[in-house]
């Protein structure tokens, strides 16, 4: 399929396509807007499934369910979808697009310049988390009945943080569009780091394990250190089953003793001893905000001088996506399309672990950062971030 670019729009369905965002194992995502807005126009993002997987009813009904929950889950701190479709037998989901980078790329980027999220900022983050997850874990179905939904991949790489100051979560259902399928094959390949202690036991699962997830996602915020890692997989696992976790205050002084009893009761080993709902860790949060003052747009500064660069290119490049028009090669390529003479390029199939298999790789074994964190009271970030973000080609 075409990318397009926010210069030269390529046409899918009802949308223009205005370039690639990402690709992974099951899809790809791009930027995109309608070719006929029947109100303002604006930057959509469009998850298209790879051709591939479409042969198997299996993977469609995967990528249809998480669709359709995602069409469910209207909140400010989740990503909102738009619609669930199909064009030229290509099935997609399109989202709406929110400019920014992940909350990994921000840490990854505090690291680089020698900083930290501020804490009231990571405050608020965690708190917007918070409030997103607390949404998906009580909606009812259209029956009236709970759903009980359960993320099941609360990491970084899913919080979209917008150069607007807005926190909101990704791919909320992913998680559980793959229940059903991934009883077959076991648990997950990858993101050990992120996961519960009732999690990596293979245990029955209920939204504490979500506030566990946010509490390590905190607790990266405040410290600017990996919470659970080792050199191979078993041992990684050994760490989040033990769950021994320092206070926040141990790498940076500015975390008050209020701000350390919430990311320890997040990260209770025992579930009967941590936040029962992900509501209550919020509201814990938000009595924080208050007394910093806190104003949300503030991190809106703060995105956009960190990514100041970025954010002038996003600028840019939304201004010139939105006013576009398809080039001269457009209807030639459209016709040929249609006709049948522009083939979509075939891939080679895929083994099932990689067609799942999280985003974000788990860091090789042997890296270069320390297995044993110690704490200290220097403000002064520890530069294992790059490392640890670093993809294998």
């Amino acid at each position: 399929m075409q990318p397009g670019a926010p210069n030269d729009p390529v046409a899918f369905g009802k949308y223009y396509l205005l370039g690639l965002i990402a690709r992974g194992g099951m899809a790809e995502v791009y930027r995109a807007r309608l070719q006929q807005p029947t109100g303002p126009n604006r930057l959509l993002a469009v998850k298209v499934m790879r051709p591939q997987l479409a042969r198997e009813a299996r993977f469609i009904d995967m990528f249809n369910r998480e669709g359709k929950l995602a069409m469910m889950l209207s909140n400010r701190c989740i990503v909102d979808t738009v619609e669930i479709g199909q064009s030229d037998n290509r099935h997609y989901i399109a989202m709406e697009y929110v400019a920014g980078r992940d909350l990994t790329q921000v840490l990854r980027r505090c690291q680089e310049t020698q900083q930290r999220i501020p804490v009231p900022h990571a405050v608020y983050i965690a708190a917007r988390i918070a409030e997103g997850l607390h949404f998906a874990h009580t909606l009812l179905g259209p029956d009236g009945r709970p759903l009980n939904i359960v993320n099941r991949d609360v990491s970084p790489s899913n919080v979209r943080m917008s150069y607007d100051g807005d926190v909101k979560l990704l791919d909320f259902g992913i998680a559980q569009a793959l229940m059903k399928f991934t009883s077959e094959i076991g648990i997950l390949k990858g993101k050990f780091s992120y996961m519960s202690p009732e999690q990596i036991r293979g245990m029955p699962l209920d939204a504490r394990t979500d506030v566990f997830s946010a509490g390590i996602i905190l607790h990266e915020m405040l410290t600017t250190e990996k919470l659970f890692r080792g050199d191979t997989e078993f041992a990684l696992m050994e760490k989040v089953r033990k769950a021994e976790v320092p206070p926040p205050s141990g790498f940076n002084r500015r975390v008050t003793p209020e701000l350390d009893a919430i990311a320890q009761k997040a990260l209770a080993r025992d579930v009967a001893d941590r936040y029962q709902t992900a509501a209550q860790l919020a509201a814990d949060l938000d009595s924080l905000i208050a007394g910093y003052r806190f104003d949300p747009k503030e991190l809106r500064q703060f995105m956009r001088q960190l990514f100041r660069k970025e954010y002038a290119k996003e600028q840019e490049e939304t201004l010139t996506a939105l006013e576009a028009q398809p080039g001269p090669a457009f209807a030639v390529q459209a016709q040929r399309r249609s006709s049948g003479q522009l083939d979509t390029p075939t891939e080679p199939r895929m083994e099932v672990l990689e067609i799942i298999e999280a985003s974000e790789p788990e860091p090789p074994p042997g890296d270069a950062y320390s297995q044993h964190p110690t704490p200290s009271s220097d403000d002064k970030p520890r530069g294992f971030w790059g490392s640890l973000f670093k993809r294998k080609k």
